[in-house]
């Protein structure tokens, strides 16, 4: 190693050869004590450090000296291999690679028969050897930082033949450290709190940096702590790095943050040494070391007499430095004429005491009031209490302010009565308001006509009293209910309104009358002797007057029957009355119907009384005396004949003429066919298909017997649309006979008879067939294929067809006939 580092230095430090060749790690070189590694650094980069290496030659000289006495170490015993290690310092940048150490075995006799070989790491890259002097050398910087050491692999082969001459032997190469590093702090910034009036002393944070050099060679590692900016207020521990405070009782309020600038210094703080730094923010957390105050000692304030409770009046505050919960005040009124009027609540998010009214004031009663309010903290540090009190009181003086406000009525509401029928002009009631202000306007009364659409009512806008405009009527609505509003003359919007009530007394002005339509009936009997005490019927009346002039009502005959000789009313009483009969022996014969008046008259002074008709019914009763028939009409019929028997019978006679006339109304509208079949003709069954007729030799659609209808060949049919001029008998030698399949000869015989008997029924407009004769000699009658100009057809030909086709033949022949005449 001694070698390493001498061949490392500048002359005049480089070691000479002749020294020796050979070491091995141990703390001596050549018997003498190997210098620190920091001393050869020290005088690399200063000459101071000569005196001290001076002093360490000395000692080494001493050290040698007394070795050479005793004769211990001036010997060395003979070994294959005298290394293990081997030691380069890292960063350096001299002009030619640095010695490492050299190989030597001691049979080498230096002829250069031994082959030196280095393996392992960073072999034949970072450190080369001389294969014939051993000599190892560093061809690359090291850095220490990147890799502390590297192990290799040494070995003496025989040149030519490569044989071994000694087994391999491994050694380490190890990266001496210089100091290359600054130490760096963990962090670029911190931040850090500490409550204010903290002690001297109390911890604040600790800051830690780290070196990347060796810490267990020298000093390069080694580092200490001081604190570049925030004195006086805070310290640093030189080997923990811990900030405590330095000053006593700092104030928040005063300052609240310090910046503080931490630097670490490695060389355990010496001259030389590299050095970091950090920033570190401390800020102050707040402590209830304050108390609220009020910044002044009283507050004005002013109310409208018009405000209403809950409004708000003004606000005080209290100023609090500390913050957070420390700030917090709470409000409270503790003294003064104005307790029961004021309140006061805290608004916690301004710190402020809002003064609200809690009751209505008036300016005419009192016009000032006084409160004393109190601040004080929520939270209090039992730590300051000597600080105290935390609390503070300040007087709020409040003015009543005159408002211009509406009248105000006397009574919250009014009840008045009036007698129903009472003429126009009858008094009511009053209403009476006053205004309260001192000014005490007059006042002038209306009525809300929203609530009196009818206009019953009318108010004298001066005194308020209230008087009808025509008659009410008990019976429609007993109670009225209005609103009067009362305004001041000089200012019609104050105004105020009050709710009356006005109920309508009751006048016996209606008559009672039957609670219902009553109706009697009696049985008629041949006995003289009256019915039983049971009552024909049990009536009742019903007024609609108030009960004081409705029941009780009483029941009787007029004056002029009341001696009736078939009927009397006894009163029950009870608001009720039975009317019985005086004798018996009732006919329907005689009188089937009895009009019955009766007198009612209620309870109301004077009493009201109207008379009411009661019917009573002769009727038919059975021997159980139930009724059976109540019509004189019904006594004429045949016994056992009901009328409901009578109704049943009417009804299905009239249901039988409804269905007559249905009947023959359908039938009328029915479509009848234009010729008379006496009996039901097969042809009906073949008049009608899905396919395009055929001509006249068509024989596939049906069987020849179908056209062969007896009936047209031995009989003569009618047709029923025209009336025949004249009778036409067929010749007989131009029907086929019956049994012919001559489908032509039968089918030419029929349009012969057709053509020359218009009084025959069409048969050629009734058949359809599915079969394609020969074809007509008409062609085809379809337009489709016409021309749009006028065609060249000739149509003379229609006069060959008969007497049916006369009518096409006169319409279009005569075309050159028209022509000519043109």
């Amino acid at each position: 190693m001694c070698l390493t580092l001498c061949n490392a230095m500048d002359p005049p430090w480089t070691c000479q050869a002749p020294l020796s060749l050979e070491f091995s790690r141990q703390e001596y070189w050549n018997g003498l004590p190997c210098p620190p590694p920091d001393l050869w650094q020290d005088l690399v980069r200063s000459s101071e450090k000569l005196p001290r290496f001076l002093m360490f030659l000395t000692t080494s000289l001493v050290f040698l000296q007394a070795k050479g006495k005793e004769g211990q170490l001036l010997q060395r015993s003979k070994r294959g291999w005298v290394w293990n290690q081997f030691f380069v310092i890292e960063e350096y940048t001299g002009p030619d690679p640095v010695l490492v150490g050299r190989l030597h075995s001691d049979i080498d006799s230096g002829d250069g028969n031994i082959k030196y070989i280095l393996s392992g790491e960073g072999a034949g890259t970072i450190f080369v050897i001389d294969d014939k002097s051993g000599n190892i050398h560093a061809t690359k910087t090291l850095d220490r930082e990147e890799r502390a050491q590297y192990t290799l692999m040494a070995q003496a082969v025989d040149r030519d033949t490569n044989r071994p001459l000694e087994p391999p032997s491994e050694f380490v190469v190890k990266v001496q450290d210089i100091n290359d590093n600054p130490p760096e702090f963990l962090h670029e910034t911190y931040h850090a709190s500490v409550p204010e009036r903290s002690n001297v002393g109390t911890s604040v944070i600790q800051v830690t940096a780290s070196d990347a050099d060796d810490p267990t060679y020298g000093n390069s590692a080694k580092l200490v702590y001081s604190i570049l900016e925030g004195q006086p207020y805070f310290s640093v521990e030189a080997q923990t790095g811990i900030i405590r405070t330095a000053l006593p009782n700092m104030d928040r309020e005063a300052k609240e943050e310090y910046h503080v600038v931490i630097q670490a210094k490695d060389m355990g703080g010496h001259m030389g040494g590299l050095s970091g730094t950090t920033k570190v923010t401390i800020t102050l957390t707040d402590v209830n070391d304050n108390p609220p105050k009020f910044p002044q000692s009283v507050y004005q304030m002013s109310v409208s007499e018009a405000a209403v409770p809950g409004e708000e009046v003004g606000r005080v505050k209290a100023k609090d430095p500390d913050i957070g919960e420390n700030g917090l005040v709470t409000y409270n009124i503790v003294d003064g004429d104005g307790v029961e009027l004021f309140e006061i609540t805290t608004d916690y998010e301004t710190q402020e005491g809002v003064v609200k009214l809690k009751k209505p004031v008036d300016f005419e009663t009192k016009r000032a009031y006084n409160l004393k309010v109190e601040a004080a903290n929520v939270h209090i540090d039992p730590k300051f209490i000597s600080n105290g009190p935390f609390k503070d009181t300040v007087t709020v003086k409040i003015a009543v302010e005159d408002a211009d406000e509406p009248p105000m009525f006397l009574a919250p509401s009014y009840i008045h009565e009036v007698q129903e029928n009472a003429a126009p002009g009858t008094v009511v009631g009053r209403v009476h308001a006053k205004d309260p202000d001192a000014a005490n306007s007059p006042i002038r009364y209306s009525i809300d006509r929203h609530t009196d659409l009818d206009r019953f009512f009318t108010i004298n806008p001066e005194d308020g009293f209230i008087k009808t405009t025509k008659p009410l009527d008990r019976e429609e609505t007993a109670w009225l209910n209005i609103s009067v509003f009362a305004a001041e003359i000089h200012n019609r919007h104050q105004e105020a309104k009050v709710p009356v009530a006005i109920r309508v007394l009751d006048v016996n002005d209606n008559a009672p009358k039957f609670a219902a339509p009553y109706e009697g009936f009696i049985c008629e009997s041949d006995q003289t002797k009256p019915h039983s005490n049971q009552p024909i019927v049990t009536i009742s009346a019903d007024d609609k007057d108030d009960t004081a002039n409705g029941p009780r009502f009483i029941f009787s005959l007029p004056p002029e029957i009341i001696h009736n000789p078939n009927f009397t009313v006894r009163d029950n009483r009870d608001n009720t009355a039975g009317v019985y009969a005086r004798r018996g022996g009732f006919s329907r014969q005689k009188q089937d119907l009895y009009l019955l008046p009766i007198v009612i008259s209620d309870g109301g002074i004077p009493p009201m009384s109207s008379t009411n008709t009661l019917t009573i019914k002769v009727c038919g009763c059975d021997v159980n005396g139930a009724l059976l028939s109540c019509n004189a009409e019904a006594y004429i019929l045949n016994a056992g004949l009901s009328t409901g028997a009578l109704i049943a019978i009417l009804a299905c006679i009239v249901i039988l003429l409804v269905i007559v006339v249905l009947f023959v109304t359908l039938r009328r509208q029915k479509k009848e066919p234009l010729i008379v079949f006496e009996e039901e003709d097969v042809r009906e069954n073949i008049i009608t298909y899905d396919d395009e007729g055929g001509g006249e030799e068509d024989t596939e659609a049906f069987d020849i017997a179908t056209l062969q209808n007896p009936d047209g060949i031995n009989g003569f049919i009618p047709r029923k649309d025209i009336k025949p001029e004249y009778q036409y008998m067929p010749r007989p030698g131009l029907r086929p006979a019956p049994n012919s399949v001559d489908v032509d000869d039968f089918i030419n015989t029929r349009i012969q008879e057709a053509d020359n008997d218009p009084t025959a029924p069409p048969y050629d407009s009734i058949q359809i067939y599915g079969y394609e004769g020969r074809g007509s000699v008409a062609g085809s009658l379809s337009s489709l294929e016409s021309a749009t100009t006028d065609s060249d057809l000739d149509y003379d030909y229609l006069q060959n067809w008969g007497p049916r086709f006369k009518k096409l033949a006169d319409l279009y022949g005569s075309k050159d006939a028209f022509d000519d005449d043109s």
